[in-house]
C-alpha cells in the first residue's frame, strides 16, 4: 500500500467508527518483477510463459508486521492476439490477524502501431476475500488491572469472511529503447468491509524509463531511469530510480518521497532471475521499522518461434 498504519490502532479505529472506512493495497518495491501487480497491460509482454514469485516482509520491526506473497503466471497468445495472466496475492496483517487473498484473470490486447512503437491495453478481473481472525484480537473488557488479559470478551464476532469482485484495467506503450504506462485499479471500488462499508479506493499508477546502452558492444552496459508515480485516496507517491544492467548483474535505486531508499541487487540468465531489494526508511519511523525485505524469483520458459514479428518491451527486470 501507499502508506500502512499499526495494527492494533486501526482495529481499535474499526470497532469504534461505524461510518464509511477505506482500506488501501498491499505494495511491491521491486516494480518490474512483478508486472502483473504493477499494470495489467503487462501481460505478455515477455512472449514465452512467464512465472513471477514475490515476497515482501515490511516493517519487521514493529508488532503485527505486513507480510505479502505474489505468484503468477503470463504469456503471449497469437491466435487471441495478446496476452493471458493469471495473478494470487495473499497479504497477512498483523501476524495474520487480517488476511486478504486476491485471484485475477488478465488479458492484454497487443497493437502494433508502427514498425518501431507497440501499445497494449490490459483489462483484469479478480475476485478477493478479506478474512478476520477473531481469537488473536483483545478487547478491553478482557483487562483485569491486576492480572491482565483474563477474562473472556463480550464482544460479538461479526463477519469473519468477505468476499467481493473487482475490476482494473491499464495501457502500455513502447519501443525499443522507451516505455510508458498507466493502470487504474479497483475501478468500481468494491466493498471489502468486515464491519460495516469499507471501500477499497481506486489506485491509479503512471510509470515510464528507458533502457540506454553505455560503454563497449562487447559486454555492453545499461543504465534504465525510471519514474513511478501511484495515488490512492488522499495518499501519494512518487518513485524516482536509476537501474544499472552488465552482463547477468542488475543494481538499482530508487527515492522515494522523502519516506525511503529502496535499494535493489539482482541476477538473471536466460531463463531465470531472482532479486532482492532493502528499503531504507528515512522518516520518524527510521529506528522503529527495520526496513522493509522483498524477494523475487522467475522463471522464462522457451517457447515454439514467432510466426510475425514481436516487439519486446524494454522494462527493467526489477
Amino acid at each position: 500500500m501507499l502508506k500502512r498504519i499499526t495494527l492494533i490502532p486501526s482495529i481499535l479505529f474499526l470497532f469504534a467508527y461505524s461510518g464509511n472506512l477505506f482500506a488501501q493495497d498491499p505494495e511491491f518495491t521491486q516494480f518490474y518483477a512483478n508486472p502483473l501487480y504493477l499494470n495489467p497491460a503487462l501481460a505478455g509482454t515477455a512472449r514465452c510463459p512467464r512465472v513471477n514469485l514475490n515476497y515482501r516482509n515490511q516493517w519487521p520491526g514493529i508488532s503485527g508486521t505486513y507480510v505479502t506473497y505474489s505468484a503468477s503466471y503470463d504469456q503471449h497468445i497469437d491466435a487471441i492476439g495478446g496476452g493471458l495472466g493469471l495473478l494470487v496475492t495473499n497479504d497477512k496483517a498483523g501476524q495474520g490477524t487480517l488476511t486478504t487473498t486476491n485471484v485475477s484473470g488478465i488479458y492484454s490486447y497487443l497493437l502494433n502501431v508502427t514498425r518501431e512503437f507497440s501499445l497494449k491495453f490490459g483489462v483484469q478481473a479478480t475476485y478477493f476475500q478479506k478474512s478476520i481472525d477473531w481469537s488473536k484480537l483483545t478487547f478491553g473488557d478482557m483487562i483485569d488491572p491486576r492480572r491482565g488479559f483474563v477474562y473472556n470478551t463480550n464482544e460479538q464476532q461479526r463477519l469473519q469472511n468477505k468476499s467481493n469482485v473487482d475490476f482494473s484495467a491499464g495501457i502500455l506503450g513502447y519501443s525499443k529503447r522507451y516505455f510508458f504506462g498507466f493502470a487504474a485499479q479497483h475501478l468500481t471500488e468494491p466493498d471489502e468491509g468486515l464491519l460495516g462499508v469499507s471501500k477499497l479506493p481506486m489506485k491509479l499508477t503512471g510509470h515510464a524509463g528507458a533502457a540506454l546502452p553505455i560503454g563497449d558492444k562487447g559486454t555492453q552496459t545499461f543504465i534504465s531511469p525510471n519514474v513511478l508515480y501511484q495515488k490512492q485516496q488522499n495518499f501519494q507517491q512518487l518513485n524516482l530510480g536509476m537501474y544499472v544492467t552488465r552482463g547477468s548483474i542488475v543494481a538499482g535505486l530508487w527515492y522515494r518521497n522523502q519516506d525511503s531508499f529502496i535499494a535493489v541487487i539482482g541476477f538473471q540468465q536466460h531463463f531465470f532471475k531472482v532479486g532482492y531489494s532493502y528499503d531504507v526508511t528515512i522518516s520518524k519511523l527510521t529506528n522503529t521499522t527495520a526496513g522493509s525485505h522483498e524477494l523475487s524469483f522467475s522463471l522464462q520458459f522457451e517457447c515454439k518461434p514467432k510466426k510475425k514479428k514481436f516487439r519486446l518491451v524494454s522494462c527493467p527486470s526489477f
